[in-house]
């Protein structure tokens, strides 16, 4: 990725979209008559790219002369291209997605992000520890609005019609699952490897599992990749894919725009389980033919692998959150904290399109399905980033296209390794 990458939203029409909101960002700051905010999210259908949409609405009424345009595109155009050309060219929307990890820290040592640490002291203490990914030492240059754990999201009714009584616990009690779903001739995986990070969380979770938490912890930050465990997580990548989990045509397969995607198999019935983050519902609802998640729709945190040395209790996840320009207009940060306000926190959450950071909205999550992976992320004895972003931009696409090497046949663990270390070196 990106990476979401927290809501990893559906798209629209790309080219008329990425124009109107190239336009709205040459128009931002002050116009004489007022200020002008642009605001870029990753929201391209309802509900939530109605909520910021109201959000816009409601915060211009409280503060007249302040015009907010706000504009949702889809989150790979917004992370791989949108975004970073913007803000190499200056011309940088006043508030916009930031992603944690490498990502943030490459913004904000390239002096593009407004340090929020004093200016918004009050709401990053109100949402607590969820900020920490954010920072870059010590100072915080984002805040996040979600926060939750990657798990296998599945079609109860297909379970119950391929007899799978209970959720896999273990790797192996998946691969039976397959099986049985091959059984009653649906696909048991869809995976958009089309998109690169679909296909990466796969090999993200082999890794997680595979390195011990102590490994993860010097080896990201160090970029010391010579533990055989990331050799050995490619290995259980390609034994997994040996007993072809995956739909047909997995490789050309985008994660969320139509039918044909992995959320769209998902919606329509045509695949039974798919591995995603906690925005998953919202995609796969916005994809069903009534435009409502499912009452079919479930989810279980990803089965324990036997005989790996990692911590059986380390979870996977991420979220998403907004960054402030450098140069951004001082009512930028009144909207970022109405943003991330208990109310609009609240409002967030009752739409299903994720788990919401502040302490006080939590009660507000109704789907079952988000709570179970908000529990299963506060339960974890460790939670890692989304490997792309904890590493950052320079190493999402290079990485990303190596795994889906594997996925097609034509690469190997070994060659992972070789395009971390690749990276790596060209730091």
């Amino acid at each position: 990725m990106n990476r979401s990458r927290y809501t990893r939203a559906a798209a629209l029409g790309a080219t008329a979209t990425l124009a109107l909101g190239l336009a709205a960002c040459s128009s931002g700051g002050d116009d004489g008559d007022g200020v002008t905010i642009t605001w870029w999210h990753n929201a391209t259908s309802d509900p939530l790219q109605g909520l910021w949409a109201d959000v816009a609405a409601e915060f211009e009424a409280d503060h007249p002369g302040v015009t907010v345009e706000v504009t949702g595109y889809q989150n790979e155009d917004l992370q791989r291209t949108l975004i970073p050309n913007a803000l190499q060219s200056g011309d940088a929307p006043d508030l916009f997605m930031v992603w944690p990890g490498g990502e943030v820290r490459s913004q904000a040592e390239a002096g593009h992000l407004m340090d929020l640490t004093d200016v918004a002291a009050d709401t990053i203490d109100e949402i607590g520890n969820a900020v920490m990914p954010w920072q870059v030492d010590g100072a915080q240059y984002a805040i996040p609005y979600a926060f939750g754990a990657t798990g296998i999201w599945y079609n109860k009714q297909l379970f119950e019609q391929a007899g799978i009584e209970e959720t896999p616990e273990t790797l192996s009690e998946l691969e039976d699952a397959v099986a049985d779903l091959k059984e009653i001739g649906v696909a048991p995986i869809a995976v958009g490897a089309g998109d690169l990070w679909p296909a990466g969380h796969w090999w993200y979770q082999f890794a997680i599992s595979s390195c011990s938490t102590e490994t993860l912890q010097t080896a990201i930050p160090e970029l010391d990749f010579s533990d055989p465990c990331w050799v050995e997580a490619g290995e259980r990548l390609e034994d997994f894919l040996a007993i072809e989990p995956f739909n047909e045509g997995f490789l050309a397969t985008p994660a969320q725009t139509g039918a044909d995607s992995s959320n769209g198999l998902i919606a329509n019935g045509n695949a039974a389980m798919e591995f995603m983050g906690p925005w998953n519902a919202g995609t796969i609802g916005s994809l069903t033919t009534d435009g409502e998640v499912p009452e079919w729709l479930g989810w279980f945190p990803f089965p324990s692998i036997e005989g790996a040395e990692g911590d059986p209790g380390i979870i996977m996840g991420g979220g998403d959150g907004f960054g402030i320009s450098a140069d951004a207009p001082e009512e930028t940060v009144e909207l970022l904290q109405y943003i991330m306000s208990e109310d609009v926190q609240r409002r967030f959450a009752e739409t299903g399109a994720g788990i919401p950071t502040h302490p006080g909205a939590a009660d507000a999550v109704a789907d079952e399905n988000l709570a179970a992976s908000a529990q299963a992320l506060a339960e974890a004895s460790y939670v890692q980033l989304w490997l792309d972003s904890a590493l950052g931009p320079a190493f999402g696409g290079p990485l990303n296209q190596s795994i889906v090497n594997i996925f097609a046949g034509s690469g190997t663990p070994e060659d992972v390794v070789a395009t971390l270390e690749q990276t790596a070196d060209a730091q």
